[in-house]
């Protein structure tokens, strides 16, 4: 019942947010505010019903701190993605052909915004959370990592592959990323940086989803392990491993810092019976 309460509100924002930013993306002047706009709504709103459910305050999203998370979430976020296209360029799967559209990055903004935080919020926030909880850090990383996978697959170009790619580097990093730091800013800024370095930066596809041209016209062509084909470089191996990397030091961390919660007896009995 907890999980429902807090994943009903969020989602409705979210699904609406996203919904309306979505029509408007091709215009800077609307889709940046709008999607500005839906990401502190369902930050409120993911902050009031954890506080009515759970009757505790949502550390997770305190504003004390949050422009330093996502910031460094961002940072990192922009250089894995940017490490991804050098190499995928450098076999030859992604070119320039000049530049692309300010007016679209700017939207793109707004877009990006809009679908870090509300899908940070219902697939770190709170399904990873209470789910971790119950089974242990690495059980609940596992089940939402296949869980945002899945979630991909109603894309324009999605693909099995696809949505299998997202579920290993990004379903299990910014998991991870939120067991490592126990704060949804830095999953957030990570999702936000990768997301509109692909897009807004090198124009490049997003999980498939028909994204509109960012700051670069990119072309990408070749062996669609390599390029990710019609999903986006996300879908590439080059993606895949950048993610299990980078997911291993984020969990590395939360060993070091004692912030990953074990498998519970509760859970191992179950899996024994």
């Amino acid at each position: 019942m907890r999980l429902l309460k807090q994943l009903v509100p969020v989602a409705l924002v979210a699904f609406v947010g996203v919904a309306v930013v979505s029509a408007v993306k091709g215009n800077a002047f609307l889709a940046l505010p709008l999607g500005v706009a839906t990401a502190v709504a369902a930050v409120l709103v993911y902050a009031r019903v954890v506080r009515w459910s759970e009757r505790r305050t949502p550390m997770e999203v305190a504003a004390e701190g949050a422009a330093g998370g996502i910031a460094r979430g961002t940072l990192v976020g922009v250089a894995l993605f940017a490490a991804v296209i050098v190499n995928i360029a450098l076999v030859g799967g992604y070119r320039v052909d000049g530049p692309g559209s300010p007016a679209g990055a700017a939207g793109l903004l707004g877009l990006m915004a809009a679908v870090a935080v509300t899908e940070e919020l219902l697939f770190r926030g709170i399904l990873f959370r209470i789910v971790e909880e119950r089974l242990g850090t690495w059980p609940a990383l596992a089940l939402t990592g296949v869980l945002f996978g899945l979630s991909h697959l109603f894309n324009e170009h999605a693909s099995l592959w696809g949505a299998i790619a997202i579920a290993i580097e990004a379903g299990g990093m910014l998991a991870a990323a939120y067991a490592a730091t126990r704060t949804l800013w830095v999953p957030i800024g990570v999702h936000f940086g990768w997301n509109f370095a692909a897009a807004g930066i090198f124009g490049a596809e997003v999980s498939g989803s028909g994204t509109p041209q960012g700051l670069l016209h990119g072309v990408t062509s070749g062996p669609g392990l390599l390029t990710g084909g019609e999903f986006g470089p996300e879908g590439s191996l080059y993606a895949v491993v950048a993610g299990l990397l980078l997911t291993g030091v984020f969990m590395w961390m939360a060993h070091r810092r004692g912030t990953m919660v074990p498998l519970r007896r509760r859970a191992t009995v179950t899996l024994a019976e």
